[in-house]
């Protein structure tokens, strides 16, 4: 017997695949609004605090309707899309990939930002006595030291996608090998009372969950006490 059926394993390397290149992209577009957040005196601080912050409190629907209607054909979105010859990102993998990064952004942007803000000036104070310059400074010196908030914002924003639902949907409907992830093929399976097929996919991303968490929380707890027995 098998456990998965063949479209339940689409469904999980759709999932896997975009999960894997939203969590790259999360990180490159986050690490410099995080280091801006954490630095930055500016009074515009609040307000884009509050722009990354807007997907921990929107209903996924609401914000996934919106996306919607900026891919489409006359939203600002598909207007640039169409004008560079891709189409419309509606009901597409690339679109499914934007709007995931958008709904993720917060749980990357704020482990990221609380890193980078718990590393105080010293360290960069003394980097810039030695001369080092801004990506020395980086890499050498702010990445090793903030390295749990950067792996936390990687498993957090991974696990995030993995699970989103509401957005998906919208952005991407419900096309299989295209843009049906784990979330919506468990919405399949309910909606043709497949019950076992939904329990075995469901009890995997239970699983999966528990498992991410639980590896999280250690490895925090190891870096915690790294920091405190050097000092930090």
């Amino acid at each position: 017997m098998q456990f998965f059926s063949a479209a339940d394993l689409q469904a999980i390397w759709l999932t896997v695949k975009l999960a894997s290149l939203v969590t790259i992209l999360l990180l490159l577009v986050s690490t410099p609004i995080a280091w801006w957040l954490a630095r930055s005196n500016s009074h515009w601080k609040g307000f884009v605090g509050a722009i990354v912050a807007l997907p921990l409190v929107l209903p996924p629907s609401v914000l996934g309707f919106y996306l919607l209607l900026a891919m489409g054909p006359h939203g600002p979105i598909g207007a640039i899309t169409q004008t560079v010859g891709l189409g419309t990102l509606a009901f597409t993998f690339p679109g499914l990939v934007v709007a995931s990064v958008i709904y993720s952004l917060p749980f990357v942007v704020q482990p990221i930002h609380n890193a980078i803000e718990a590393l105080g000036r010293r360290p960069l104070e003394v980097a810039a006595t030695l001369r080092a310059g801004p990506w020395d400074t980086f890499f050498h010196v702010v990445l090793p030291l903030a390295k749990p908030g950067f792996i936390t914002a990687a498993v957090l924003g991974f696990a995030h996608t993995v699970g989103e639902f509401g957005v998906v949907l919208m952005i991407g409907g419900n096309i299989p090998e295209v843009t049906r992830v784990i979330s919506v093929q468990i919405y399949d399976h309910v909606e043709a009372m497949d019950y076992a097929n939904a329990h075995a996919l469901s009890a995997t991303m239970i699983l999966f969950a528990f498992v991410v968490l639980a590896v999280l929380y250690s490895f925090n707890k190891q870096a915690h006490q790294s920091a405190v027995w050097h000092g930090r």
